[in-house]
């Protein structure tokens, strides 16, 4: 093994250099990146300019050809728009019935109509009986069987 001493600098204070190892400083050239980004944030800019442009252009050119309001429209005033046309869907403004409220009467009907007791027709033996009795019924006798012979025959 040898134990002299290398030297690997220089004593100037430079950075060793080996013959043949050079780096190529022109590979990364900050004031070439600099320009572009600041190329790119300027054509954004005037992009975005011209955006604004074509929008105000557009919103003139659709705002001229828009046939005026009807004479009855503009005696409303400004706020002719606040309702939709008719017909108007449940739950939106200026509908003068509440959905849930509707909803909740439906079901109340309907539960009240499915427990009702009553003769439909008393000659014939026909009777409507709450749905739970109905299911109780059918559970315990079942339910009727039909020949096919006593349908009706079509002519």
């Amino acid at each position: 093994m040898n134990t002299e001493h290398h030297k690997t600098g220089t004593t100037s204070g430079e950075p060793p250099r080996h013959p043949d190892v050079s780096f190529e400083e022109r590979d990364i050239k900050v004031g070439a990146m600099y320009w572009y980004l600041s190329a790119l944030g300027l054509a954004t800019f005037i992009a975005l300019l011209i955006c604004v442009f074509v929008l105000h252009f557009t919103n003139h050119l659709a705002a001229s050809s828009d046939a005026p309001p009807p004479p009855s429209r503009e005696a409303l005033g400004k706020n002719y728009r606040a309702l939709p046309p008719e017909p108007r869907l449940q739950g939106v403004p200026g509908h003068p019935s509440d959905p849930q409220k509707d909803l909740r009467e439906k079901v109340k009907a309907d539960t009240a109509e499915n427990e009702k007791l009553q003769w439909l027709d008393k000659n014939a033996g026909i009777a409507q009986i709450p749905v739970e009795d109905a299911m109780k019924m059918v559970a315990e006798k079942g339910l009727p069987s039909f020949s096919p012979a006593t349908a009706e025959k079509k002519k």
